[in-house]
């Protein structure tokens, strides 16, 4: 500027070159930086140069850019971390209350985690209540040796009022993350589940509604029921390290796709049974002994914490996936 302005503003050229001279100097270390220059050069000349406005233009515009460039980058940032707060609300959490997951492992309502194997191919009422019954459906094996069987939750059945929701994991050969392994019906009628808009299936009465949406484009879903039961799912394999290590010897045809479930429930009465169930009772008093690794509730290889407890859980076992148990609370109400 001190330059130009002894020169009394010579000829355009003359600011012309001094502006990209000063600019290549500065070798443009930053937008702003440029802008700033411009618009000082500007001013102290009075805007004698169309070289100079250029210059400022220029700048001016990869501020622009340069801002634009950081909102997009912000909003992408909130987005994805929205996504995420989304994704774990609604996904199960298989350290929290009410969790069912791996051989079974539950997490009661009390917060003490159990083991309850059941029996492969077996059917174990989960939780009965006046008007709420889930059903579990387990598969399983027993590898040559062991006294017991490895099993896992392949499917649950959710019964209220006069209707029935069956969630279950497919039979998978081979596992592909990318494959829907789900499998949903509704009073006994495959339904659909979409994958794009609001990807959910909902349906309501003048009771209640019931929606079923996915959390992820295959495998996770979570369902409504509203007034009764929120559970978050999970369709997952048994994987190649995970049957090295525990040695479960899943055949080579299977991999014992199962679900990973959690459950939140309203309005469960103080006699509320079942294998998960009763660990929501007011009065319940878990019989399983604090920090004793693998704690068994049921038949489960370990020691029985009583033979009381044996019988009520023998009394919780049902033929199918539409039956009430002995012990249990529900009553089927027909249409």
């Amino acid at each position: 500027m001190e330059t130009e302005m002894g020169m009394e503003m010579a000829t355009p050229a003359v600011a012309t070159v001094m502006a990209m001279e000063t600019a290549m100097g500065m070798e443009m270390a930053t937008p702003a930086v440029a802008t700033v220059m411009a618009m000082e050069t500007a001013m102290g000349m009075e805007m004698a140069t169309p070289a100079v406005a250029t210059v400022m233009a220029t700048g001016m515009e990869m501020v622009t850019a340069t801002e634009m460039v950081m909102a997009t980058a912000t909003e992408m940032a909130i987005a994805v971390m929205e996504l995420v707060i989304v994704q774990t609300a609604t996904r199960n959490n298989c350290d929290g209350y009410g969790s069912i997951c791996y051989d079974p492992r539950f997490i009661g309502g009390d917060g003490v985690m159990f083991y309850f194997h059941g029996g492969k191919r077996g059917n174990f009422a989960i939780v009965s209540d006046d008007n709420l019954q889930i059903n579990a459906h387990f598969i399983g094996t027993r590898p040559q040796g062991r006294t017991h069987d490895f099993t896992w939750i392949q499917a649950i059945s959710v019964m209220f009022d006069t209707h029935t929701l069956v969630i279950a994991a497919k039979r998978v050969s081979k596992w592909d993350d990318k494959v829907d392994a789900l499998m949903v019906k509704w009073d006994g009628e495959a339904i659909n589940i979409p994958t794009n808009g609001e990807a959910e299936w909902r349906t309501s009465d003048e009771d209640r509604e019931v929606i079923v949406e996915r959390t992820d484009d295959t495998n996770y879903v979570r369902v409504i029921v509203t007034g009764i039961v929120d559970i978050a799912i999970r369709v997952r394999p048994i994987g190649e390290k995970e049957d090295r290590v525990h040695h479960y010897h899943i055949p080579g045809d299977d991999t014992f796709a199962h679900l990973e479930t959690q459950f939140s429930f309203s309005n469960l009465s103080a006699l509320v049974e079942g294998v998960l169930g009763k660990t929501y009772r007011p009065c319940y008093v878990s019989p399983v002994k604090r920090g004793v690794s693998n704690a068994t509730d049921g038949w489960g290889g370990q020691i029985q914490n009583s033979i009381t407890l044996l019988t009520s859980l023998q009394g919780l076992q049902v033929p199918n996936y539409y039956s009430i148990c002995r012990a249990c609370n529900y009553k089927w109400r027909t249409r």
